[in-house]
């Protein structure tokens, strides 16, 4: 079971990473530019090849080639959801429905996978508890908001699932390593539309070293999220994928702990009213995601 506490220190870090996609695409940063520079910063992973000792294969260079184009299409089209609609909406929507999906996906790449009822229970828990604590309000459910949110869950669950298949095949190491390389190939090629160069470039240009400040803290605290989430897909059996994913909730009670405790004292950078009837729905949904975790637990 340490996959447990192993994701729960990538909830908390994918929880500061929240917070800085909401102060960075506060800014003049657009939605194709951060997926670049996001996607570049995994050249860092180049560090990790002497020690990765397996070269891919063409079958598994074809699966981590899919893996990178999926993981970036996830990534720009949930920034264009948060850049387009409110942080909190297009989020909570992408995190909400991507359990079901990778329920499903588990299925197509890995076959049926046996759930215990207790583990099925702590399921309905955790999701329940994630959607709980991610909706403010209803989102308003246009064509557009529905395209962008639910493309981009289908791909994030789709890469949920790709990750455990590559690291089955690979092993952590060398599969986490391969896939950031793959990941850093895919976005230097967004460069080769004129479109895409022009205001990537143009991007860095208007950013303050303030906000590079904050976006490199940012893709810091993401990169350590994913390396987490990562080792934590690598030991968790497949049946508990969907299970490990409801439990997103966590980073919303991370971010709405930090979020809180930011705008008490610095209200300037960060300011968050948050209603006594919002307040008691959240702490509904941290008592349910305890509870599911306790249920996991034992």
């Amino acid at each position: 079971m340490a996959w447990i506490f192993v994701i729960i220190f990538a909830y908390l870090f994918f929880a500061l990473s929240a917070l800085g996609d909401k102060l960075v695409l506060k800014g003049p940063t657009q939605p194709i530019s951060y997926t670049f520079f996001s996607g570049a910063l995994n050249a860092l992973a180049l560090f990790l090849i002497p020690f990765a000792g397996l070269i891919p294969n063409l079958a598994m260079a074809w699966w981590l080639a899919a893996d990178a184009v999926i993981f970036l299409l996830g990534l720009y089209f949930g920034f264009l959801a948060v850049d387009k609609f409110e942080v909190s909406r297009a989020s909570a929507t992408i995190g909400a429905t991507q359990p079901i999906f990778i329920f499903f996906i588990s299925w197509m790449f890995f076959g049926y996978q046996a759930m215990s009822l207790a583990n099925f229970f702590a399921f309905l828990l955790l999701f329940a508890g994630s959607v709980f604590i991610s909706f403010d309000k209803k989102p308003r459910l246009t064509g557009q908001f529905l395209k962008l949110t639910v493309f981009s869950a289908i791909m994030y669950s789709l890469d949920y699932v790709l990750i455990k298949y590559i690291y089955a095949g690979m092993g952590f190491i060398p599969g986490f390593a391969w896939r950031s390389v793959f990941i850093f190939i895919f976005a230097l090629s967004l460069l080769i539309i004129t479109k895409n160069r022009k205001e990537i470039f143009k991007q860095k240009e208007k950013s303050t070293p303030k906000l590079r400040k904050t976006f490199f803290a940012t893709q810091a605290c993401g990169g350590l999220a994913n390396i987490f989430q990562s080792y934590a897909i690598y030991l968790a059996p497949v049946a508990v994928l969907p299970i490990m994913n409801s439990m997103r909730g966590m980073q919303y009670a991370f971010l709405l702990i930090i979020v809180s405790i930011v705008s008490c004292f610095l209200p300037k950078l960060l300011k968050e009213n948050i209603s006594r009837k919002v307040m008691a729905q959240k702490i509904v949904a941290i008592i349910l995601i305890i509870i599911g975790l306790i249920i996991l637990a034992y």
